[in-house]
């Protein structure tokens, strides 16, 4: 990477400020929590295998501790939230599944969407009124994919479910729930920022978990001679945490594609621009989270 390029050594001193990253046992979410530690952030591992995620923190060079979340219970996203004391300055939403064969979370909804999608979108609402900067949820370029659009009348896609497209729908939930954070953040007169990433193609053992040895196969050969390294799949999350971006900005990779390079504003697709239908989302991820924005008596609908 060039040396003018944005990299981790541009982060600012994070001394006295506390990050979590959900999922930063492995991944992009470890070399994230591992550049917001150096940076001087105290970094809350939150981490479904506390094992796991004590075994990764011990890696880290600088303050952390681990807590257990597990996105696929609503109950342990209450619980995570319930214990939590004090400010929080940054939340990072990187955890995800990807591509799995259909399965059902403990609350019953379709996997990926309730894990990338709805865990998060319950963890945000009920943290947020300890969240004094920012909210950086992770996407992915194949938001693009799938139907295009969210299918509100099959939201766990009992009908006709694909891996890929349950993927595909997941991550543009979380643009739109970006998207209506920061308008509702906004009208509440309130300073917190949401903001969205992608790291492009990164090799992580995210692939690894799809449904169709195919596609595993075909992952495993592009993370061996066409991905970045997961350190530069970090960059955009740590960019769209850190630096001064408009509310609801989207980060990606500069090179082709957005698929490798240095991190950079980025485009989205029409269905992830559309404030009606992210609206109708959150409506719809209340009703089903049993959570709601503790803000919302300042929002004028």
């Amino acid at each position: 990477m060039a040396t003018d390029k944005w990299n981790a050594t541009d982060l600012p001193d994070l001394t006295g400020r506390t990050a979590v990253v959900t999922g930063a046992n492995s991944g992009i979410g470890l070399k994230a929590a591992e550049a917001l530690a150096r940076a001087g952030a105290h970094v809350v591992f939150a981490v479904r295998d506390p094992e796991r995620g004590r075994a990764a923190a011990a890696t880290v060079h600088g303050s952390t501790e681990v807590r257990r979340l597990d996105l696929a219970d609503l109950s342990s996203v209450r619980e995570f939230a319930a214990d939590w004391k004090g400010e929080l300055h940054l939340l990072v939403n990187n955890a995800g599944v990807m591509m799995l064969p259909e399965q059902r979370t403990r609350d019953g909804f379709e996997m990926q969407f309730g894990t990338n999608h709805l865990g998060h979108f319950a963890l945000t609402n009920l943290l947020l009124p300890h969240i004094t900067d920012r909210v950086v949820t992770v996407s992915s370029g194949l938001h693009r994919g799938g139907t295009g659009v969210i299918d509100f009348a099959d939201l766990n896609r009992t009908a006709n479910y694909s891996p890929t497209g349950a993927y595909a729908q997941s991550k543009l939930a979380n643009l739109l729930f970006t998207l209506e954070l920061q308008r509702r953040l906004t009208e509440a007169g309130s300073p917190v920022r949401a903001t969205a990433a992608h790291p492009g193609y990164a090799a992580t053992n995210l692939q690894s978990h799809a449904a169709s040895p195919l596609s595993r196969l075909f992952m495993k050969f592009g993370n061996r001679f066409m991905a970045q390294d997961d350190t530069a799949g970090a960059l955009p999350t740590l960019y769209a945490a850190t630096q001064d971006l408009p509310g609801a900005s989207y980060v990606g990779p500069d090179g082709f594609q957005e698929l490798r390079g240095a991190p950079t504003l980025v485009g989205r697709s029409a269905a992830a621009s559309d404030p009606e239908a992210a609206k109708r989302l959150w409506t719809v991820s209340e009703e089903l989270t049993g959570t709601r924005f503790p803000l919302a008596a300042a929002v004028q609908s």
